[in-house]
């Protein structure tokens, strides 16, 4: 029976899916895998049980990445699961931004009481919340993995012109981007260009902050910018002088900060990307899935801390998987060690990813356990997990 802790509520839609192989609980001991949405567990022991942690949205900050992979254990994520939820709320920010709707929204609410006079009050004072319309504006897309793609293809079927960034595009994502999204080689053709900017880019050393003083000169007057992807991205006092001083015309995010609060040019909401009950049950379904397969074939998919690596199984054989450090003549001597041991490889698979890599043996001859774990002994192996 495989044990699962649920660190958070996860979808029905999800948990079903596990089966009576598993079993599952906000209450585990010695769990095999974590099922994990927001809930902190940088403070957590880990389990020495613990083989997987699945979190069912695609930020992982929650999640101690690197203690989890100098222990063998496997930190998934969804991504693509919430990418219609966010793209649908991008959209709505938009026109959000460009049509002053929530200040036009809260002044209309202050008409309460007027009788009669309403209708002659909305016609006299409809002027000041006049906005621009998105069609025909140039849009820049920062960002084209699963949510940004969607982004700028709905944009450029609004009639937006739509430039894209992304150094790290890759195949699969170019194959669904429509063919006439511009391709811009630098931040500065999209800062120079575009009267949107959307960010759709994790949050790292190289990104937090890109958004400040000197890229804000960059762009142009009355530049609108949407964030809902980190907030760490902008440098918040900066954005609240460009908005102050109408370089920038409007922000909208997903993480407001404390300076932008009550800022009537900023249009901040309570982190409601992926808050759709469709989404939650698209994350929950492919955070078990992942994690199924993994616990019962030892294949990765949308790992964040190990390489992918999916093998379909060789009959009558045992698999063997293998996490290791990625240095040289590792696999050779893991060879060399199931040879000594009479162990015959059927079928290998292996791939690194920085530090670290993974490997699928699929043996046969004596393949005892003992002989197995002798696996283990082999410099800079990390973890030897053995599945039947």
């Amino acid at each position: 029976m495989h044990k699962i802790l649920c660190l958070n509520k996860i979808s029905a839609i999800g948990t079903k899916r596990f089966g009576e192989a598993y079993t599952f609980s906000t209450e585990m001991a010695e769990p095999e895998g974590i099922l994990v949405r927001s809930a902190a567990m940088h403070d957590m022991e880990l389990p020495e049980t613990l083989l997987a942690i699945a979190r069912a949205g695609a930020g992982v900050n929650n999640i101690p990445v690197e203690t989890c992979t100098e222990k063998g254990v496997v930190v998934f994520n969804t991504p693509g699961a919430n990418a219609n939820a966010v793209k649908e709320l991008v959209l709505c920010a938009l026109l959000l931004t460009s049509r002053k709707i929530p200040a036009a929204i809260d002044w209309v609410k202050t008409l309460k009481g007027e009788g009669d006079a309403v209708s002659k009050l909305v016609e006299k004072g409809k002027s000041q919340f006049a906005g621009p319309e998105i069609k025909g504006k140039k849009l820049g897309v920062v960002g084209l993995g699963a949510i940004g793609i969607l982004v700028a293809n709905a944009a450029e079927a609004l009639g937006m012109t739509v430039y894209g960034y992304d150094p790290f595009l890759s195949v699969e994502s170019a194959w669904r981007l429509s063919s006439s999204v511009k391709r811009s080689l630098s931040l500065d053709e999209i800062y120079a260009n575009c009267d949107y900017i959307s960010l759709h880019l994790p949050a790292t050393k190289d990104t937090k902050g890109m958004i400040n003083t000197e890229t804000l000169g960059k762009m142009r007057d009355g530049v609108r910018i949407l964030n809902f992807a980190r907030g760490e991205l902008c440098d918040s006092e900066a954005l609240v002088e460009a908005l102050s001083s109408g370089k920038a015309a409007a922000y909208a995010t997903d993480f407001p900060a404390d300076c932008m609060i009550g800022l009537e040019n900023v249009v901040g909401l309570p982190h409601l990307g992926a808050s759709t009950p469709e989404s939650e049950d698209n994350c929950a379904e492919m955070a078990v899935d992942q994690m199924k397969d993994y616990l019962e074939n030892g294949n990765i998919v949308n790992s964040v801390n190990l390489p992918s690596l999916s093998m379909s199984r060789e009959p009558g054989t045992r698999r063997v998987c293998l996490i290791h450090r990625n240095v040289p003549n590792t696999i050779a001597t893991l060879a060399a060690v199931c040879g000594k041991e009479g162990i015959n490889i059927e079928n290998m698979q292996s791939k690194s990813r920085g530090e670290y890599a993974y490997a699928i043996l699929d043996v046969s001859g004596a393949a005892a356990d003992n002989a197995l774990q002798s696996l283990a002994n082999v410099e800079h192996v990390i973890r030897v997990r053995i599945i039947d």
